[in-house]
């Protein structure tokens, strides 16, 4: 058993105020792995401590110091690469391979991109030509909370912690207490780092304590969250008292159209990015409208990617997909599944229950619906699990339609030869990205929603900004 009790506070590992243990669950094995503890309000309260008292000095810090900090950091994060990975699959069941490659590989994706960014960033700059001595002064926004999920624990944590830092910020973590262990890891990368006491500062706890704590905070300026959109909604209200700025990154429930003229791999390689981490991605594309010329071949190509995925406990090695995080998380799951069959839904592969060969852990069938209707629960609600939904459209009018009646609003997709009609579902489709014929955002685009998903900028510049205020002069002597 994992002993992890400890927060990072002010420079240092402190026990907490009050004893109050939490046990992290292996999903694979449905077992006790580590044992952390959740915060009380005086812990909160002593990290934003650290914070407010180390913010003067941080801000005033060089943007050049703070990007060489950033710099060492990136070095340490890659030079233990490998207990990252085996932290993030133990705690929330990603395969190894996939914890290796794409759940490491997010957070030094963000980093090396904020980096980047950083190296070019006017941190004050002209306001334009034709406004002598106006300019705009990008500075930190102060003590920050950061509220993190289980489901990509780096991606998202260095999303919030870099950017941060880079601007000037000082900071509170709050790791979802389903996945700790990466971000206990991470704060000793920073601790190595020399990042300097009360910069960084780490409480675990849930979301009612500490997050609700870091939320009404009065000495906390911002609030960035990663989560459920039910709870991106309560920390905006609890936030309000204070007047926060609160930057939500939340669900989705994407849409990805398949048009007749899309390439041969188009269906598979939706399917596959819809089961990629056991389907808990926010912008997972869960939803799959195809042209009616091509749907039932479409049909096919989904059941035969769906039952050629393998479901596996996460020590394995190899391209299978893990647990689900939790039992509840597994129920619902499974309940959703169970409503899909009874609202009409067509099941053509998976289904309730585990696969046949694994009788414990949270392990969930590749589910593939066909036949599905707009109205239907499975088109509409946030299912988070390993579970794609289909159905067919005759015009791209109707695609649009469909696709956009959601209230989220994060990541859709299209596949289609014709680039005019690229183009032109790109535009209007509601949603803050759109990733087309399986090519990925570019390096230090932006990662965010509209509606219900949040309207959270995250990565590269943009990134940087969200943590900035700006700040306008006039009458700058040249």
């Amino acid at each position: 058993m994992i002993e992890k009790r400890d927060f990072y506070i002010n420079g240092q590992w402190v026990a907490p105020a009050a004893p109050r243990d939490c046990l992290v669950i292996d999903p694979s094995t449905e077992e006790p792995c580590a044992v952390i503890s959740l915060g009380d309000k005086a812990d909160t309260e002593a990290a934003v401590a650290a914070a407010k008292a180390a913010l003067p000095g941080w801000a005033a810090t060089p943007p050049a110091a703070r990007l060489a900090l950033v710099e060492k950091i990136a070095e340490i994060y890659q030079a233990r690469a490998e207990e990252m990975a085996q932290a993030m699959s133990l705690e929330m069941g990603a395969p190894i391979d996939l914890a290796r490659e794409s759940q490491v590989g997010a957070g030094t994706w963000h980093i090396a991109n904020f980096i980047k960014a950083a190296q070019d960033f006017q941190w004050i700059r002209p306001l334009g030509d034709g406004t002598p001595g106006a300019m705009i002064a990008m500075e930190p926004v102060g003590v920050v909370g950061l509220i993190t999920p289980w489901n990509w624990p780096m991606n998202q944590v260095t999303l919030k912690v870099i950017p941060a830092l880079l601007a000037g910020c000082t900071m509170v973590l709050k790791p979802s207490e389903e996945s700790p262990l990466s971000s206990l890891l991470f704060a000793e990368y920073l601790h190595e780092a020399g990042v300097p006491a009360g910069v960084f500062n780490l409480v675990n706890g849930d979301g009612v304590g500490v997050g609700t704590q870091m939320s009404t905070h009065p000495d906390i300026e911002m609030i960035s969250f990663t989560g459920s959109t039910r709870a991106g909604k309560a920390i905006s209200i609890a936030a309000a008292e204070t007047l926060k700025r609160v930057c939500l990154e939340l669900g989705g429930k994407g849409a990805n159209l398949i048009f007749a003229d899309a390439d041969d791999k188009a269906v598979a390689r939706g399917v596959r990015h819809c089961l990629q981490n056991s389907g808990q991605s926010c912008n997972a594309p869960t939803r799959m409208l195809v042209e009616r010329s091509a749907y039932d071949r479409a049909v096919e190509i989904a059941r035969e990617t769906a039952e050629a995925t393998k479901v596996g406990p996460a020590s394995l090695p190899g391209k299978h997909i893990g647990p689900v995080v939790n039992k509840s998380q597994y129920e619902k799951i499974q309940g959703l599944i169970e409503t899909g069959i009874v609202e009409g839904a067509r099941l053509v592969a998976g289904g309730p229950g585990r696969p046949e060969d694994l009788n414990r852990g949270f392990f969930v069938r590749p589910t593939v619906f066909a036949d599905c209707t707009p109205e239907m629960t499975v088109m509409n609600e946030e299912i988070f699990g390993p579970v794609l939904s289909i159905m067919p459209f005759d015009t791209e009018e109707e695609a649009l339609r469909i696709a956009n009646a959601t209230p989220y609003g994060l990541t859709n997709y299209v596949q289609s030869g014709d680039g005019a009609r690229r183009n032109r579902l790109a535009r209007a489709l509601r949603s803050g990205m759109v990733e087309m014929n399986g090519q990925s955002r570019g390096a230090g685009a932006p990662f965010g929603g509209v509606g219900a998903s949040g309207r959270a900028r995250e990565g590269g510049h943009w990134g940087i900004e969200e943590f900035c205020d700006v700040k306008s002069i006039s009458g700058w002597a040249e």
